[in-house]
């Protein structure tokens, strides 16, 4: 597949090559970004030429990882990173991280409404699937903010810097944003309602 570039209000999601190595490899200094994030830690200028110059294209290219660059217009200035990891024909999962300097401004929810938006128009996507460390607050706020319901704890579902770590899970519908979704969706009964009393 061949990479998009999509536009919001404020931002220019598009990918990341061999020009942005040095760019992405300053931002993940940023100790909370290695903290909450399954990037290499420490993360070495070889990890982000491996990024910019094999993962992010090789993604594309078959369809199995497509990562944008978050970028203000005006400079091309690097805001963050977003990617959408196909897990099945209809399922997406969406991971994120801002760049320290633009956190507090809504870029990444922004960017995330954006990019699900596109998954469940254009990649016939019916449900994008958010991951993320139990108490990695940041990322769980952005989340809740674009729209995701928040499902549960999955147990040992992460492993990051080689510990298996549980993990919150949620989930955007397309009926979340106003659109159809591409097979019809049947949620299951209420089975929290109270029995009748007799």
């Amino acid at each position: 597949m061949e990479p998009v570039t999509l536009t919001t209000a404020r931002l220019l999601l598009h990918t990341v090559g061999p020009e942005h190595t040095d760019t992405v490899h300053a931002a993940a200094q940023d100790p909370d970004i290695q903290r909450w994030t399954t990037i290499p830690s420490p993360y070495l200028p070889e990890h982000a030429r491996n990024f910019t110059h094999q993962l992010v294209p090789e993604g594309w290219a078959n369809g199995s990882s497509l990562t944008f660059g978050l970028f203000l217009p005006e400079g091309e200035e690097l805001v963050g990173m977003l990617g959408l990891a196909m897990r099945s024909l209809s399922v997406t999962e969406i991971g994120f991280w801002g760049t320290k300097e633009h956190r507090g401004n809504g870029y990444i929810t922004e960017a995330v409404v954006a990019a699900s938006r596109w998954a469940f128009t254009d990649l016939s996507v019916d449900r994008v699937e958010w991951r993320a460390e139990v108490g990695n607050r940041a990322s769980r706020a952005v989340a809740e903010r674009a729209g995701f319901v928040v499902e549960g704890v999955l147990r040992s579902a992460l492993v990051h810097q080689g510990v298996r770590r549980d993990c919150w899970v949620g989930s955007l519908l397309p009926s979340d944003l106003g659109l159809p979704s591409r097979a019809p969706y049947l949620p299951a009964p209420d089975h929290a309602q109270k029995p009748r009393s007799r």
